[in-house]
Protein backbone atom coordinates (compact mmCIF):
# COMPACT_ATOMS: atom_id res chain seq x y z
CA UNK A 1 0.00 0.00 0.00
CA UNK A 2 1.39 3.64 -1.26
CA UNK A 3 0.38 6.24 1.68
CA UNK A 4 0.92 10.36 0.70
CA UNK A 5 0.91 11.85 4.31
CA UNK A 6 0.51 15.70 4.60
CA UNK A 7 1.68 18.37 6.90
CA UNK A 8 -0.62 21.28 5.62
CA UNK A 9 0.54 25.07 6.26
CA UNK A 10 0.08 28.10 4.07
CA UNK A 11 3.37 29.05 3.73
CA UNK A 12 5.21 25.27 3.89
CA UNK A 13 3.43 22.65 3.06
CA UNK A 14 5.16 19.18 3.59
CA UNK A 15 4.49 16.04 2.01
CA UNK A 16 5.76 12.16 2.69
CA UNK A 17 5.06 8.90 0.41
CA UNK A 18 6.21 5.69 2.09
CA UNK A 19 5.24 2.24 1.23
CA UNK A 20 4.11 0.01 3.42
CA UNK A 21 4.69 -3.81 2.86
CA UNK A 22 3.34 -6.23 5.82
CA UNK A 23 4.70 -4.70 8.55
CA UNK A 24 7.77 -2.82 6.79
CA UNK A 25 7.70 0.72 5.34
CA UNK A 26 9.55 1.83 2.61
CA UNK A 27 10.03 5.28 1.89
CA UNK A 28 9.55 6.47 -1.07
CA UNK A 29 10.03 10.74 -1.45
CA UNK A 30 9.30 13.64 0.73
CA UNK A 31 9.54 17.34 0.32
CA UNK A 32 7.51 20.93 0.66
CA UNK A 33 5.40 23.51 -0.91
CA UNK A 34 6.41 26.45 -0.34
CA UNK A 35 3.37 28.72 -1.56
CA UNK A 36 4.47 31.79 -3.30
CA UNK A 37 3.88 35.43 -0.89
CA UNK A 38 0.54 37.08 -2.19
CA UNK A 39 -2.84 36.41 -2.14
CA UNK A 40 -4.75 33.66 -0.32
CA UNK A 41 -6.32 32.14 -3.50
CA UNK A 42 -3.18 32.02 -5.32
CA UNK A 43 -1.44 30.38 -2.47
CA UNK A 44 -4.02 27.86 -1.88
CA UNK A 45 -3.97 27.26 -5.95
CA UNK A 46 -0.19 26.52 -5.08
CA UNK A 47 -0.99 23.86 -2.69
CA UNK A 48 -4.19 22.29 -4.81
CA UNK A 49 -1.55 22.06 -7.72
CA UNK A 50 1.29 20.82 -6.66
CA UNK A 51 -0.42 17.94 -4.44
CA UNK A 52 -2.14 17.36 -7.48
CA UNK A 53 1.42 16.85 -9.04
CA UNK A 54 3.05 14.95 -6.01
CA UNK A 55 -0.30 12.72 -6.36
CA UNK A 56 0.17 12.13 -9.87
CA UNK A 57 3.59 11.30 -10.04
CA UNK A 58 3.61 8.96 -6.84
CA UNK A 59 0.14 7.51 -7.45
CA UNK A 60 -0.49 6.98 -3.62
CA UNK A 61 -3.39 4.66 -2.74
CA UNK A 62 -4.06 6.60 0.43
CA UNK A 63 -3.62 9.82 2.05
CA UNK A 64 -3.29 10.76 5.42
CA UNK A 65 -3.88 14.60 6.49
CA UNK A 66 -2.63 15.85 10.11
CA UNK A 67 -5.96 17.76 11.72
CA UNK A 68 -6.06 21.58 12.35
CA UNK A 69 -5.45 22.64 15.80
CA UNK A 70 -6.95 25.59 17.39
CA UNK A 71 -4.21 28.41 17.48
CA UNK A 72 -4.35 31.44 20.25
CA UNK A 73 -4.55 33.49 17.20
CA UNK A 74 -8.29 32.62 15.49
CA UNK A 75 -7.01 33.99 12.10
CA UNK A 76 -3.77 31.78 11.49
CA UNK A 77 -6.46 28.43 12.93
CA UNK A 78 -8.79 29.60 10.00
CA UNK A 79 -5.82 30.43 7.10
CA UNK A 80 -4.46 26.72 8.37
CA UNK A 81 -8.11 25.38 7.86
CA UNK A 82 -7.91 26.59 4.41
CA UNK A 83 -4.74 25.08 3.71
CA UNK A 84 -5.84 21.67 5.19
CA UNK A 85 -8.70 22.36 3.07
CA UNK A 86 -6.86 22.54 -0.43
CA UNK A 87 -4.98 19.71 0.47
CA UNK A 88 -7.65 17.22 0.98
CA UNK A 89 -9.61 18.77 -1.91
CA UNK A 90 -6.29 17.51 -4.25
CA UNK A 91 -6.71 14.19 -2.87
CA UNK A 92 -10.78 13.81 -3.19
CA UNK A 93 -10.29 14.91 -6.61
CA UNK A 94 -8.95 11.94 -7.74
CA UNK A 95 -11.00 10.15 -5.07
CA UNK A 96 -8.41 8.92 -2.71
CA UNK A 97 -9.25 8.39 0.40
CA UNK A 98 -8.19 10.49 3.24
CA UNK A 99 -8.19 9.58 6.70
CA UNK A 100 -7.14 12.61 9.55
CA UNK A 101 -5.06 12.57 12.13
CA UNK A 102 -4.67 14.72 15.18
CA UNK A 103 -0.47 15.87 15.94
CA UNK A 104 -0.83 14.04 18.79
CA UNK A 105 -2.12 11.20 17.23
CA UNK A 106 0.86 11.48 15.26
CA UNK A 107 3.04 11.94 17.56
CA UNK A 108 2.04 8.91 19.61
CA UNK A 109 2.41 6.50 17.00
CA UNK A 110 5.74 7.76 15.55
CA UNK A 111 7.63 8.85 19.44
CA UNK A 112 5.89 6.74 21.30
CA UNK A 113 5.13 10.26 23.53
CA UNK A 114 1.88 12.66 22.04
CA UNK A 115 3.87 15.60 23.61
CA UNK A 116 7.48 14.95 21.95
CA UNK A 117 9.11 17.59 20.10
CA UNK A 118 9.28 18.61 16.66
CA UNK A 119 13.35 17.13 16.66
CA UNK A 120 12.53 13.47 18.31
CA UNK A 121 9.58 13.48 15.55
CA UNK A 122 12.12 13.92 12.98
CA UNK A 123 14.87 11.29 14.39
CA UNK A 124 12.48 8.76 14.30
CA UNK A 125 10.98 9.29 11.18
CA UNK A 126 14.60 8.83 9.89
CA UNK A 127 15.06 5.90 12.27
CA UNK A 128 11.82 4.43 11.10
CA UNK A 129 12.29 4.73 7.10
CA UNK A 130 16.00 4.30 7.81
CA UNK A 131 16.72 7.51 5.94
CA UNK A 132 20.35 9.02 5.52
CA UNK A 133 19.57 12.25 7.07
CA UNK A 134 17.04 13.95 9.13
CA UNK A 135 14.12 15.34 7.31
CA UNK A 136 13.26 19.19 7.27
CA UNK A 137 10.44 19.63 10.07
CA UNK A 138 7.06 19.65 7.45
CA UNK A 139 8.72 16.69 5.58
CA UNK A 140 9.08 14.61 8.71
CA UNK A 141 5.69 15.70 10.04
CA UNK A 142 4.51 14.73 7.52
CA UNK A 143 5.96 11.31 7.12
CA UNK A 144 5.11 10.67 10.22
CA UNK A 145 1.72 10.88 9.43
CA UNK A 146 1.88 8.65 6.68
CA UNK A 147 3.56 5.91 9.32
CA UNK A 148 0.46 7.13 11.95
CA UNK A 149 -1.80 5.84 9.00
CA UNK A 150 0.31 2.73 8.15
CA UNK A 151 0.23 1.49 11.76
CA UNK A 152 -3.62 2.44 11.76
CA UNK A 153 -3.16 5.35 14.18
CA UNK A 154 -2.00 3.24 16.52
CA UNK A 155 0.71 4.54 19.21
CA UNK A 156 4.05 2.41 19.92
CA UNK A 157 2.45 1.30 22.86
CA UNK A 158 -0.84 0.24 21.16
CA UNK A 159 -2.88 2.98 22.53
CA UNK A 160 -5.52 3.18 20.14
CA UNK A 161 -7.00 6.78 19.54
CA UNK A 162 -9.97 6.51 17.59
CA UNK A 163 -12.93 7.73 19.35
CA UNK A 164 -11.22 9.97 21.60
CA UNK A 165 -10.77 13.66 21.43
CA UNK A 166 -8.29 15.47 22.91
CA UNK A 167 -8.72 18.20 26.01
CA UNK A 168 -5.82 20.19 27.53
CA UNK A 169 -3.19 18.46 25.30
CA UNK A 170 -4.97 14.35 26.72
CA UNK A 171 -6.64 11.89 25.25
CA UNK A 172 -10.20 11.75 26.94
Amino acid sequence: MRILGIDPGLRVTGFGVIDKFGQQLHYVASGCIKTPVGELPERLKSILNSLGEVIAHHNPEQVAVEKVFVNVNPQSTLLLGQARGAAICAAVLVNLPVAEYTALQVKQAVVGNGHAKKEQVQLMVQRLLSLSGVPSPDAADALACAICHAHGGLGLGALATKGYRVQGGRLV
